[in-house]
């Protein structure tokens, strides 16, 4: 079943009720597309299979990277948890060499 591997969107169970009150089960399926999206602080193309609402919310916030590290871990996948760690490793690597080059100054 498709599910957005940033937001945890996942096919939903619906009711169908007719003008009788006849109740049908129904599967939402959300609109789940590939999509490459550029990471500025990987430096590098990230391939996801994201919602189209998650695409759209992505380009309100800004950019992926803002949108990952403000995504609560339980709702990522394991592939997106992998690139927030990623992202939290490098951003931790720049900041402590400019520490020691403040230092060194």
């Amino acid at each position: 079943m498709p599910r957005c591997e940033l937001t945890g969107k996942s096919p939903e169970v619906k009711n169908l009720v007719s003008h009788s009150n006849i109740k049908t089960k129904s599967v939402a399926l959300p609109n789940v597309q590939q999509k490459r999206l550029f990471s500025n602080i990987l430096g590098q193309m990230v391939n996801l299979k994201l919602a189209a609402s998650t695409i759209r919310s992505i380009d309100h916030v800004g950019s992926l990277d803002k949108f990952v590290l403000n995504q609560p871990d339980a709702r990522l996948s394991k592939r997106a948890l992998t690139l927030k760690t990623r992202m939290l490793r490098k951003l931790r690597g720049q900041t402590s060499k400019r520490t020691k080059s403040k230092k060194a100054e």
